[in-house]
């Protein structure tokens, strides 16, 4: 019997390529432009190559844009200006609130577990006004784990005092959430994300969000 749904945030639940271009975009107008004569599209393009879908802190990203775009600039004034702006383009991806409704409404336990700094992340979560829907929230800085570890996964489950099986997670990554969280016995549902190839199994495939409603229900 299905008790707990657990979320992965990037890619999941919040739309993060739609808003770090929104982001970058701002920042560039902002910032970039004033500092030199930089072609926007070939700045934007170079930044998501490098962010390598967030893979790769910004500090790394910023320097190598500064060096390749010939920037006199200082790269922990951009970082600074990421970290404290980045929440403020932060969008969901369709039919989110209406989920986390269903299945608070239905009873379901919620978690999340997202790698991530602590402050980062939680200022996201703050953005997308969605908090309140999660009994537990797992921040990979503050707690000293990240994923694809399963101590992570079973830490989450005995958080919510709920059996490992009970469990389902949902997440985009195919290693890190839906793998990893199969390893330690829970059901794992892909949110479909086009850039990944590779075989690997899962319970299901959703393309929204909304389709986990009819899942979890089926599975009960």
């Amino acid at each position: 019997m299905i008790q707990a749904v657990i979320f992965d945030l990037d890619g999941t639940l919040l739309d993060r390529d739609r808003s770090l271009l929104k982001f970058v975009e701002e920042q560039f107008e902002r910032l970039i432009r004033p500092n030199g004569e930089v072609d926007k599209e070939s700045y934007i393009k170079r930044f998501i190559a490098l962010d390598s879908r967030g893979y790769v802190w910004k500090d790394k990203v910023y320097q190598e844009l500064i060096r390749e775009f010939g920037l006199r600039m200082d790269w922990n004034e951009l970082l600074e200006d990421y970290k404290i702006g980045f929440s403020n383009h932060a969008v969901s991806f369709p039919n989110m609130i209406e989920l986390l409704d269903s299945l608070k409404e239905k009873g379901y336990k919620l978690a999340m577990i997202t790698n991530g700094f602590g402050n980062f992340q939680a200022s996201n979560i703050q953005a997308l006004q969605i908090a309140h829907y999660f009994d537990e929230i797992l921040i990979s800085e503050r707690e000293g784990l990240r994923k694809p570890d399963p101590a992570i996964f079973l830490r989450a489950a005995e958080k919510l005092n709920v059996a490992i099986e009970a469990c389902v997670y949902v997440g985009d990554h195919p290693v890190n959430d839906i793998t990893a969280s199969k390893a330690t016995g829970m059901r794992g549902i892909w949110k479909e994300d086009n850039y990944y190839t590779e075989s690997f199994e899962y319970d299901a495939k959703v393309t929204d969000l909304i389709e986990i409603r009819h899942l979890v229900e089926q599975w009960k």
